[in-house]
């Protein structure tokens, strides 16, 4: 073969190897038969997604009182207590003149925070409130004795949500054997207490201790659709759904004292933190959705903290889909006194709101 034609040869070679881009990696993955399949992320992704579930917030009507409460009834610390007001804060919250007091709680290694409007004051949580309501929220405590738990609210005379302790049959094998009840503190807001047997929930959740109380598992939110949610909270923000489980029965309908009970639930965990949990009740489905005159200073307001490497291109991201944003964009926090440096208010697509921040 002459030199002319290994030179043509060679020639060829090196333009097939410039125009065929290298293959795209992907993966198939099946979630419930269904195959799928996903394309490598791209570098900035990782940037885009929650790194921790840092805390969950509630609008109080008083704070001492609520203090008092978290504190003597469920054994939180309080780890800091401040008060703030400025523009940078009406921002944040999308609330003019407004002046906050803001505690947070600790118990474990979880977190709440409890903000006090001292201006502008806020609606109450509607007394005829259900647990198929769409702005249900809850904060889920993990015990280790769900008797003893139990009977420690009684002495304090909490309001019940639940008619007892409900014990999660063993046909569902998801969810066997854990133990639940709901109640209210002073506010009206919804709380949980959560026992789990051995082989059930985290491990940290059976470690031997004398502690009753002994952190936060998880902030459950009523959802309308299922896939529409793990759109924005798995596709959009980067969780990962860890867990899903059918719940139905004379067990699930006095936990959550609603008639007719049959839930869809979801688990979804970022790489820290609490985790976010999905009920999307099929039956019945006459729950309501958030109030469209909703305001972070009424006492139905929760919001959850998403912690983000860079909050300005996650804001941009979400700018791209029909959300209801509460801050008009990213907002700098001044001296972080509230422990973080930027950070926006956004609503899920059934009202819920994350506070997204980067520390």
């Amino acid at each position: 073969m002459t030199v002319k034609y290994l030179r043509i040869i060679l020639s060829f070679c090196i333009f097939v190897a410039i125009a065929i881009p290298p293959p795209i990696q992907i993966n198939f993955l099946s979630h419930n038969n269904h195959p799928s399949l996903v394309v490598a992320a791209e570098p900035s992704a990782t940037q885009q997604a929650v790194t921790k579930v840092e805390s969950v917030g509630m609008t109080v009507s008083d704070m001492d009182r609520a203090v008092e409460f978290y504190s003597q009834v469920l054994a939180f610390k309080k780890i800091s207590d401040v008060e703030v007001l400025g523009t940078e804060y009406e921002k944040l919250q999308g609330l003019f003149g407004v002046r906050l007091r803001v505690v947070q709680m600790q118990l474990g290694n979880e977190t709440i925070e409890l903000t006090e409007y001292l201006t502008p004051k806020g609606k109450p949580i509607p007394l005829d409130s259900r647990s198929n309501d769409h702005w249900f929220q809850h904060i889920a405590i993990a015990v280790s004795d769900m008797d003893q738990a139990y009977q420690h609210l009684r002495k304090f005379k909490v309001q019940h949500a639940s008619t007892a302790p409900q014990r999660i049959p063993d046909s569902n094998k998801a969810a066997a054997g854990i133990r639940a009840f709901y109640f209210k503190d002073p506010d009206g807001h919804n709380l949980e207490i959560i026992y789990f047997p051995p082989g059930k929930g985290d491990r940290k959740w059976q470690k031997p201790t004398n502690q009753l109380f002994l952190g936060i598992d998880h902030t459950a939110i009523v959802v309308s659709n299922t896939q529409v949610s793990l759109q924005f909270y798995r596709d959009f923000l980067g969780l990962k759904l860890v867990g899903e489980s059918m719940n139905y029965g004379t067990e699930q309908e006095y936990l959550n004292n609603v008639q007719g009970a049959r839930l869809h639930i979801s688990t979804l965990r970022s790489p820290a933190g609490i985790g976010i949990e999905f009920l999307e009740y099929l039956t019945p489905k006459d729950g309501r959705p958030l109030p469209t005159d909703a305001s972070p200073n009424d006492l139905l307001h929760w919001q959850t903290t998403l912690v983000v490497k860079d909050v300005i291109a996650v804001n941009k991201k979400l700018r791209n889909h029909e959300l209801t944003f509460i801050s008009p964009g990213v907002v700098t926090i001044p001296g972080q006194e509230l422990g973080f440096k930027k950070g926006f208010l956004v609503r899920d697509p059934d009202g819920h709101t994350m506070r997204i921040i980067e520390k």
